[in-house]
């Protein structure tokens, strides 16, 4: 069952209440997820492709946006406290998990202070393969929930 979501909106089960955090710039309408701070953890945020364990997804195809995806990741996840535990769609090194403070001094693209217009210019860049299935993936993606 596909339950659209909005920026701030919750998703409740049991006793737990993830927030939605729209991270637009890999693709026009990323989601995230933060689980807030508790007795039992720092906080938790999934945070997709968005920001990975010392990278983030890449931003040239299915309307992505460096400049977009630059304040998703500095004004939204780096803002969070420096102990949650952040957790990736996936990861090309076997990592399963991070921290904001880490990412925020050690990501090399999003990390260590690095400005809007350095990073826009490293996305650009990049010079990525574009994957070997991205012209079947890609209308399917887009017409996921409609």
């Amino acid at each position: 069952m596909d339950i659209p979501l909005e920026d701030g909106q919750r998703v409740n089960f049991g006793s737990y209440s993830l927030q939605a955090i729209a991270t637009p710039g890999h693709t026009n309408s990323c989601l995230s997820f933060y689980l807030e701070a508790s007795a039992e953890n720092h906080g938790l945020l999934f945070t997709g492709d968005a920001l990975l364990i010392r990278g983030c997804g890449r931003t040239d195809f299915q309307n992505g946006s460096s400049d977009l995806l630059y304040e998703s990741v500095v004004e939204k996840f780096f803002t969070l406290p420096g102990a949650t535990r952040i957790y990736p769609a996936h990861d090309y090194n076997g990592h399963t998990s991070s921290t904001i403070a880490i990412e925020k001094a050690l990501d090399p693209r999003l990390g260590g202070g690095r400005t809007k217009s350095e990073f826009i210019k490293l996305m650009s860049e990049l010079k990525l393969a574009m994957p070997s299935k991205i012209s079947q993936a890609l209308p399917a993606n887009l017409s996921c929930g409609k």
